[in-house]
């Protein structure tokens, strides 16, 4: 059987955000006994290996690994290369010191998400964990014009395991990037609540680098120290409640980040320009995201859970948003997220469409309907038609 599966492609041929944009290869823990093989993005890697409560609990008390081979890996080398991923992305990279992680996004000119990555540099190069290595890597090397750097798609050499670690690699290490979700970096900001009061602070998680053809060997080094096995369904659990944005859920073609809350992690607002900054500026001090990220608690009465996609629905039946992410919690029980509509009240009880019957739901916020982040600058007075409070994209 072959290790590599096909990239799911729309009629146009642009990469479908709602499956994977990028090749996928099957990792050999699929031949596991028990596993359940994952689909979609995380198809290639397992959903789950025959007990996804008890995998979610060993995740959440930091006794498990996680097989994240899917993921895409993207290497770039040469002595500009932090100036000028600096210069072209939503975050202050310039200066990044080796073995440090932080998150940046490649926006289009009106200021939506085209690529998000976990970045850590290793002193001789920058590595970016993506879920569009293909396009990302195409991207970025028709952005190199005459400097010193050098871009390549490593994801075949190169596979990612998860581990729930609060702590960078060491110098001793393998190359790993550490999630500081949702902790606000220097030059962003928030629309949810405090570091310390957000649910994701619970949620430690890194991924470590290791040669694609040692993947079995690094999973089962840590099984022998005493970790569990854990799949897609107990990673994807945790995200939700969590309220983590992924690209290859939470985006599509009109995402700003600010929608996502992805402005704590992934934004610099005080850096210089770069592709889209007009549109992350504008809404940041002037106006109010069009659409906000909220994780809903579904009814699980029924047998049957609603899909990403689904529409999202208030009890007349308006249709003001859809789902995103559907998960399953060992604690909260079915959960999701989705994006709404800003204007929708955050105490409106609403409807999911689901596969036989609607679902109900209740919001929990994630972005305030305000849409004011917790810095956003006083009004200075009158400010031109069209950039007052209510800015739409």
């Amino acid at each position: 059987m072959s290790d590599q599966l096909p990239a799911v492609q729309t009629p146009s041929g642009a990469p479908d955000r709602t499956t994977a944009a990028a090749p996928r290869r099957r990792s050999p823990l699929l031949d596991r006994h028990g596993a359940v093989p994952a689909a979609g993005p995380d198809a290639g890697v397992a959903w789950h290996y025959g007990d996804p409560v008890a995998e979610q609990r060993a995740l959440e008390r930091g006794g498990a690994v996680v097989d994240m081979s899917h993921l895409g890996v993207v290497r770039v080398a040469g002595p500009d290369r932090l100036s000028w991923l600096h210069s072209i992305t939503s975050q202050d990279v310039e200066h990044l010191a080796p073995r440090t992680s932080t998150e940046l996004l490649v926006l289009d000119p009106q200021g939506h998400v085209e690529h998000a990555a976990g970045v850590v540099d290793d002193g001789e190069a920058t590595w970016l964990f993506t879920e569009t290595p293909v396009e990302l890597a195409a991207w970025l090397d028709r952005m190199r014009f005459m400097l010193r750097v050098e871009v390549a798609d490593v994801t075949d050499e190169w596979a990612a395991i998860g581990e729930p670690v609060d702590a960078e690699g060491l110098a001793d290490e393998p190359v790993t990037w550490r999630d500081r979700w949702p902790h606000v970096a220097a030059g962003g900001t928030r629309y949810g609540p405090p570091d310390d009061e957000h649910p994701g602070a619970e949620r430690p998680w890194r991924l470590v680098l290791v040669p694609r053809e040692r993947l079995a060997d690094e999973v089962a080094a840590r099984e022998a120290a005493g970790a569990v096995l854990a799949g897609t369904w107990a990673t994807e659990a945790l995200r939700v409640a969590a309220w983590r944005p992924r690209f290859s859920h939470e985006v599509d073609h009109r995402t700003i980040p600010h929608e996502l809350d992805w402005l704590r992690t992934a934004v610099h607002l005080h850096k210089g320009c770069y592709r889209g900054q007009e549109t992350v500026a504008r809404v940041h001090n002037l106006g109010r995201p069009p659409r906000r990220l909220v994780m809903l608690h579904l009814d699980g009465s029924g047998h049957l859970l609603p899909e990403a996609g689904a529409v999202v629905r208030t009890l007349d039946g308006r249709e003001v948003g859809t789902v995103t992410t559907v998960a399953r919690h060992q604690e909260l029980g079915p959960v999701a997220l989705a994006v709404v509509k800003r204007s929708v009240p955050a105490d409106d009880e609403l409807r999911v469409d689901g596969p036989a019957e609607p679902v109900a739901a209740s919001q929990e916020q994630v972005v305030p309907g305000d849409g004011v982040s917790a810095d956003r600058p006083a009004p200075r007075g009158p400010v031109a038609r069209g950039l007052g409070p209510h800015v739409s994209l």
